[in-house]
């Protein structure tokens, strides 16, 4: 996933991206933040008080896309009409961000896709090398992302696969049917950050504990909310931890 620093003067709002012809075209503001670990404007003398930052995600690249990317796209687009689906249904949006192409898939359908890409001769991604999630709490109906980077050996060719769900229903299908290797991968990205991967054979914690509850990797989860314990002593929480009294 990839924040775009923008000057503010210049930094298109939610709704000028939302106005733009194909919905995309602008870049996406996401996230707007001040300070750093919770650290406050009077009290930390972490020296990142006054630190201010917009974030946003690329938006929907136009053709042509360069380099092989177009003929990717063309595939994959065959593919899915060619099995009586919507391409627009199916492809969300596709960016093109610092050399890397990749595609936003509608949820319902990263599996179908997934096997697209594995199986047909003139893709040939046939490694996943995992999956990684992404928790953006002001991205309103699609706060979670889960980002599958995807490499040809055949071809020699990566690109990124992505899927966004929203908080109140976090699923997402699994793809350790079509790339097994995923399996761990899927399991700490629920651990982590709360994506349910439905139909995984074993969705089962990797980094917490069997009976932790909440997903630490998340934005709103209490930074160093949990009091840890050496010998005795109490290393206070992380926001607090720099406090001058």
């Amino acid at each position: 996933m990839s924040d775009m620093s923008v000057p503010e003067e210049d930094a298109p709002t939610r709704a000028e991206a939302a106005s733009s012809p194909r919905g995309f075209a602008l870049p996406e503001p996401i996230a707007h933040r001040e300070g750093l670990f919770g650290a406050g404007t009077d009290s930390s003398t972490s020296g990142f008080a006054g630190l201010v930052t917009d974030s946003f995600l690329p938006g929907e690249a136009t053709r042509p896309y360069g380099s092989w990317f177009d003929q990717v796209v063309d595939v994959l687009e065959e593919l899915i009409s060619a099995d009586g689906l919507d391409v627009a249904e199916v492809i969300e949006k596709v960016t093109v961000d610092r050399g890397q192409l990749a595609i936003f898939i509608a949820r319902e359908h990263i599996a179908r896709v997934a096997s697209y890409l594995r199986d047909d001769p003139d893709l040939r991604f046939e490694m996943c090398l995992g999956t990684n999630g992404a928790h953006y709490p002001q991205d309103k109906g699609r706060e979670l992302h889960a980002i599958y980077p995807l490499y040809s050996i055949t071809h020699n060719r990566m690109i990124r696969l992505e899927v966004t769900c929203p908080d109140e229903d976090p699923r997402i299908p699994s793809i350790v049917s079509i790339y097994p290797g995923n399996d761990w991968q899927e399991r700490e990205t629920w651990d982590l950050i709360g994506i349910v991967f439905t139909a995984h054979p074993s969705l089962t914690r990797t980094a917490m504990p069997d009976d932790w509850i909440g997903h630490p990797q998340r934005k709103d989860y209490p930074l160093g909310g949990i009091p840890v314990e050496f010998k005795g002593a109490v290393t206070a929480p992380a926001d607090v931890r720099r406090s001058v009294n």
